[in-house]
């Protein structure tokens, strides 16, 4: 059990390019389904569709939310899936086990301002500030996943056009464009730390030892640029990811676009942007409208 739990995960690592967050996620949730099956004296090789259900209410009477039980049910799905294809005796117990339906919510994003005051904020500082800097115009302006920022390398870049090439989940390569500001920051940043750049690597984004960033470390950095940004109490990375996506529909952009830059596969994952884009929409509405508002007596 333990063994090919492991070359799943390694395989998700490898072939899959997942993220250290997404993959310490799915150890989790394996985890957790081999407590259930101790618990339950149960062996992996005879679990069956029952047994299934049984660890859906199981994740219920953890209280867990929706949205997280209908993921550790497709991180085992998928792991049947993969073990299916290493033994074809395998039979997966999850296939037909119902989602959860997932809560409706409204991505996170921050306003204008909030993303102003966290640049005024990093441009105080000098070298690192440069660096900061960097690391939040390229997710702003790209909208690009924090796994994709570190493994950008210095060849990935084109300053003429200017935009950078990533690489995205699935082993998927695209090209997203940034503007000037973007630009501005990354040729300065190249000049600043060009002699802190080691010769065995070829990351854009270091750290102050001149060692390629992590994903924790770029985490660090904006945790900090928050602490320092008054006005601004919450960050996380896939904050700025909905920040630019939303900007972006704000701003006119068509969903297929958005969708082409954030390297999602189905058109539903970005349209829940459309959610908070229509609600800036009846604002502007509200506010300009000469009828939209009854009148006052």
């Amino acid at each position: 059990m333990e063994k090919i739990q492991r070359d799943y995960l390694y395989m998700l690592k490898v072939e899959r390019q997942y993220s250290e967050y997404t993959l310490l996620s799915y150890k989790e949730d394996l985890e957790q389904f081999n407590v259930f099956l101790e618990q339950e004296l149960l062996h992996l090789d005879t679990f069956q569709y029952r047994d299934a259900r049984n660890y859906l209410s199981y994740l219920y009477e953890q209280g867990l939310k929706r949205t997280t039980i209908s993921r550790k049910i497709s991180t085992l799905r998928s792991f049947y899936e993969y073990w299916m294809t290493q033994d074809e005796s395998v039979v997966n117990p999850f296939i037909q086990l119902v989602h959860p339906k997932k809560e409706q919510y409204l991505p996170q994003f921050f306003y204008n301002e909030e993303m102003e005051a966290m640049f005024q904020t990093v441009s105080q500082d000098k070298k690192k500030g440069l660096r900061d800097s960097v690391i939040l115009e390229l997710l702003y302006a790209t909208g690009m996943r924090v796994s994709e920022l570190v493994h950008i390398k210095r060849t990935d870049l084109d300053l003429n056009l200017p935009g950078v090439k990533v690489l995205g989940k699935g082993n998927k390569e695209r090209f997203i464009p940034f503007g000037e500001f973007c630009k501005q920051r990354i040729q300065q940043y190249l000049e600043e730390f060009q002699p802190l750049q080691r010769a065995s690597h070829e990351f854009l984004i270091v750290n102050m030892q001149g060692a390629p960033i992590t994903e924790r470390g770029v985490r660090y950095v904006l945790n900090d640029v928050v602490k320092r940004t008054s006005g601004v109490t919450d960050i996380h990375p896939h904050k700025l990811r909905h920040t630019f996506a939303t900007h972006m529909l704000n701003e006119g952009a068509d969903l297929r676009t958005v969708q082409a830059l954030l390297g999602h596969v189905n058109l539903s994952t970005t349209g829940r942007y459309t959610h908070v884009s229509n609600d800036q929409l009846r604002k502007v509405y509200l506010n300009a409208h000469p009828r939209a508002k009854k009148e006052k007596r």
